[in-house]
Parts: structure tokens; C-alpha cells; sequence
């Protein structure tokens, strides 16, 4: 009996779909879960902030759209308010940060997240960069 894989493909294909995606504003978004999508600062920021030494977080349950200000991240060097890559309902805040803001610069895309959204519109997903044309977008900015 021949099994066919349509369905492993179909799983592939969704994987490749939901990843982690970027702005120009530095801000990242993991929308593995768009029912639950992750948002923090890129590792370029944080290194370009230094060490962090406050986090301002969202309220949660607050309706945002694309583009709007969630929070700020402050550090000896400067601070930074934190852009919605897109639009929906904040669900979580990642509270550790209140306590220990310098996990932003230990680990920015990992145990930093600031927020957890519920997407409200994923087509606004589609002028986001993927991890290797954010990579390029921040050499560029080095080279000016």
C-alpha cells in the first residue's frame, strides 16, 4: 500500500509560512502562533542600544494597530519606543523584564520578548523582512 505524503508536505509548507520576521525599525515578530505571536527587539538593537535598563511594557488586552507604540526600552545609551509590527490584541507581557530588563541584551530573540499579540490581519505580515533580508537591510545600514 503507498502512503502519500501530502500531508508531511502540506505541514512543510505551513513551517515555511510562520517564522520569525522583521522591520526596519529593528522590532521582530515570531508568528509561529499567529493566535499567539511573539514581539521583541532584534539582536542588532539591543547591541546597538547596550546594556538595557528599563523596559516599559504594554497594558494587556490593549487593541494596537500596525505601526503604533507598545512600549519603550531604555538604556545607558539612549531609549527606544517599541513599534506593533501589526495589528491585534496584546495577550501577554513578558513581566521578567520589569524585574531583569538586561535579558533584552542576553538573549533579545529568545527569553527578551516584550509582548504576545493575537494578529488581527496576517496580510500585514506580508511587507515584513525574512531573517536573511533583514540580515542584508542592517549590512546596509553599516555601509552608510
Amino acid at each position: 500500500m503507498h502512503r502519500r505524503r501530502r500531508g508531511a508536505s502540506q505541514q512543510g509548507d505551513e513551517r515555511i509560512a510562520f517564522e520569525k520576521k522583521y522591520t526596519e525599525d529593528h522590532e521582530w515578530i515570531d508568528i509561529s502562533s499567529p493566535e499567539s505571536a511573539s514581539i521583541g527587539i532584534s539582536t542588532y538593537a539591543a547591541k546597538a542600544l547596550g546594556d538595557v535598563v528599563y523596559v516599559e511594557l504594554p497594558t494587556v488586552d490593549t487593541e494596537v494597530k500596525k505601526g503604533d507604540a507598545i512600549g519603550a526600552v531604555e538604556s545607558v545609551k539612549s531609549a527606544s519606543d517599541i513599534m506593533t509590527p501589526v495589528g491585534g490584541t496584546i495577550l501577554e507581557v513578558n513581566s521578567v523584564l520589569e524585574e531583569k530588563p538586561g535579558t533584552i541584551n542576553k538573549s533579545p530573540e529568545g527569553d527578551g520578548w516584550l509582548a504576545k499579540i493575537k494578529v488581527s490581519d496576517t496580510a500585514e505580515l506580508e511587507g515584513l523582512m525574512d531573517a536573511e533580508a533583514y540580515r542584508a537591510f542592517t549590512e546596509e545600514v553599516e555601509d552608510k
